[in-house]
């Protein structure tokens, strides 16, 4: 394990992002049927919307099938009291939106509205950058794990680090005798966990 940690150096980058602009590219109507209008603008083919309860538990799933404006309406008025939240995940952001169901009345927290940037990863020889952008700059936590084993899939963590207060995150990892698909690398933020092989 030792020997694993020796040759594996990390390089730190840190930068502040000024006034990103984060345009909502939404808007809910309701219709005469107590039908909620959700209409989503520049979604593309194999994006992911989701309907889900405060425990996260997924109530509607449906994946984009065209490219432009998505339009759908929903009787949200049946769903139990409680809160929800609309989620569309596209390539490199997961958008949510959430309402209150109360007596079978619906209202929208639209200013409570927030984009979650996930974090990107890309490597260059034996080089792997990762980035993230976040706003609220809430904590990102990497964990990078190494595959030693030969015939089995056994990973032990040779790196961890929780990076915060910061919009923009950067790393740069030298992987020492880099070898692909030896790397596993984990991400947690905001209560979401994302999963690189590299």
């Amino acid at each position: 394990m030792n020997n694993l940690k020796k040759v594996f150096l990390m390089v730190a980058i840190m930068s502040t992002v000024m006034g990103y602009a984060n345009e909502k590219s939404f808007s809910i109507t309701e219709n005469d049927a107590k039908k909620t209008v959700l209409t989503l603008a520049d979604v593309k083919v194999g994006n992911l919307f989701k309907i889900k309860d405060e425990n996260g538990m997924v109530l509607y799933k449906e994946t984009i099938q065209r490219k432009g404006t998505y339009s759908k309406g929903f009787d949200l008025t049946s769903l139990p009291d409680g809160s929800y939240f609309f989620e569309l995940e596209k390539d490199m952001e997961i958008s949510t939106i959430p309402f209150e169901v109360k007596a079978n009345e619906v209202t929208f927290n639209k200013e409570l509205a927030k984009t979650f940037f996930k974090p990107s990863t890309h490597t260059r020889g034996n080089m792997v950058f990762i980035n993230q952008l976040s706003l609220n700059e809430m904590p990102l936590e990497i964990e990078v794990y190494y595959d030693g084993g030969v015939f089995t899939e056994s990973y032990q963590l040779i790196h961890n680090e929780t990076i915060a207060n910061t919009k923009n995150i950067e790393r740069v990892y030298e992987l020492g005798d880099f070898e692909e698909g030896k790397y596993k690398i984990v991400f947690k933020s905001e209560g979401r966990e994302f999963v690189k092989f590299i």
